[in-house]
């Protein structure tokens, strides 16, 4: 692996004044992933959920489902970095993101509305048009994902910094998250009661949601400003992969956090079904959320002040343990809810330290990559968050729809027509599996990834050299 060039001693390496980001582009950047993270929670983990419990898919139609949602999650994760590409030749006079933002969440809005409706069909005419409904959603969910993330380091390049815009950006999109998460079972239970159907309850709510969606966006659009110009430099598609390729620090992250990520979207997808059919009470379900709520955005809060003291890599180990604690005392846990509650804190607050840990590992790879390659790609290199939600929410699809026929509770009625052995494998499958991806994730980071605070000060300081000597004129010195 190519290693940065030293710029001195590592006590010689001084970063710039912290001027930062302004209030408004840290907010407003923040604030726009708390509706656009709402929205794609109501399709990642619920959009099953309203299929097999309101619209009572069958096993055959499941079966089919699932193989789509593998198929176009992964086809779509391949497509993100020529998405990168796109933007980062876009040219116009609102810079090269907020276009793609804007109308993709126009479609990506009314697209989840259309999910969530009354199509009047079933069997596999039912499979059709959901692909064809999928397609779209997954199309306009990744013009707007690129472009939104591929901004994140153009609004600044200090680590402190980008830490702090990373913490607003996920303690809003957790209020999303969970937001949904827990009113997804007494909301929609209400207006069923008040609409007379479940499925005009769901309609509703996803209306309600991206509308939501589209208002935090508008803030977003409005509010930011660049702060790190790119380069006018256009990449052809030749280069694309290269671009990604070349950039090894880049390639072990995405590794490391597919399987991090595919781990926990099992756990968090099957979350609702475990409260229903395992535990056999699913009004418990909203409670363990706002746990989980609470630790994850008490987790994120805490990163800043844990860095400072430890360092990324500490904190990553910290996270990691905490995460694998966590599972551990869920598989024991059995009927007791107060030890449910106890992992969930565990294994959701670690997770929030590594998301944001994701977010800041893919940020500076954009630095790395400039420094290696000689141009700087932010859309291309972040191109790479959505592929690893996206390649694991293809991966942790099949996992659950699996799990679900295999365990029979796909076909139960109520947690009385579920087997030993059933349960038993959805356990597996919601807990141990997990468990052992977390920790695979873990040591692909701990012994490939380099750039730490040091590494990547190095790479800043050599970078300012290279712009400075750039802007001198000819025959100066």
């Amino acid at each position: 692996m190519t290693e940065p060039v030293a710029v001195g001693s590592a006590a010689d390496v001084v970063l710039p004044p912290r001027t930062g980001p302004s209030r408004r582009n840290a907010w407003g950047f923040g604030l726009g992933t708390l509706g656009r993270d709402m929205a794609a929670t109501m399709v990642t983990m619920f959009l099953i959920v309203y299929l097999t419990e309101v619209v009572q898919i069958s096993n055959a139609v499941l079966a089919a489902i699932t193989v789509v949602l593998v198929v176009m999650r992964l086809f779509d994760a391949i497509n993100d970095p020529v998405m990168g590409l796109v933007v980062d030749n876009t040219r116009s006079r609102w810079g090269k993101f907020k276009p793609w933002i804007a109308g993709g969440a126009l479609a990506w809005a009314g697209a989840t509305v259309v999910m969530f409706s009354d199509w009047g069909v079933d069997g596999p005419w039912f499979v059709v048009v959901f692909i064809v409904v999928y397609l779209v959603w997954e199309v306009a969910y990744t013009v707007n994902d690129i472009s939104y993330y591929g901004m994140l380091p153009s609004l600044s390049r200090n680590q402190v910094e980008r830490e702090r815009i990373g913490v607003i950006a996920r303690v809003c999109a957790n209020i999303g998250i969970f937001g949904v998460v827990i009113a997804i079972v007494p909301v929609t239970s209400a207006l069923e009661s008040m609409l007379g159907s479940a499925q005009s309850a769901w309609l509703t709510l996803a209306v309600v949601v991206a509308v939501f969606m589209l208002v935090f966006q508008t803030i977003t659009l409005v509010t930011t400003k660049e702060q790190v110009a790119g380069e006018r430099v256009h990449t052809p598609l030749r280069e694309l992969f290269a671009v990604i390729g070349r950039n090894d620090q880049l390639l072990w992250v995405t590794l490391a956090m597919v399987l991090f990520m595919t781990g926990y979207t099992i756990t968090a997808s099957l979350g609702l079904y475990y409260f229903t059919y395992i535990y056999g009470d699913v009004g418990m379900y909203p409670m363990f959320a706002a746990i989980l709520g609470v630790s994850q955005i008490g987790g994120l809060l805490l990163f800043p002040l844990a860095s400072a003291r430890l360092g990324r890599r500490r904190v990553h180990l910290l996270a990691t343990a905490s995460c694998a604690v966590g599972y551990a005392v869920f598989l024991l846990a059995g009927t007791s809810m107060l030890l449910i509650g106890i992992a969930g804190l565990l294994l959701f607050a670690g997770q929030a330290f590594i998301q944001l840990l994701m977010m800041m590992f893919i940020a500076d790879s954009v630095e790395y990559g400039q420094w290696k390659l000689g141009r700087r790609n932010e859309s291309i290199t972040f191109s790479l968050q959505p592929f690893i939600y996206k390649a694991s929410s293809a991966l942790a699809s099949g996992a659950v729809g699996i799990t679900l026929i295999v365990s029979g509770i796909n076909e139960a009625g109520s947690a009385a027509d579920v087997t030993d052995a059933g349960a038993l494998a959805f356990k597996i499958a919601m807990l141990a599996v997990p468990l052992v991806l977390v920790v695979v994730s873990w040591l692909v980071l701990a012994r490939r990834y380099r750039l730490d605070e040091t590494r990547y000060a190095e790479i800043v300081a050599d970078l300012r050299l290279r712009e400075k000597a750039e802007e001198l004129p000819d025959g100066a010195s």
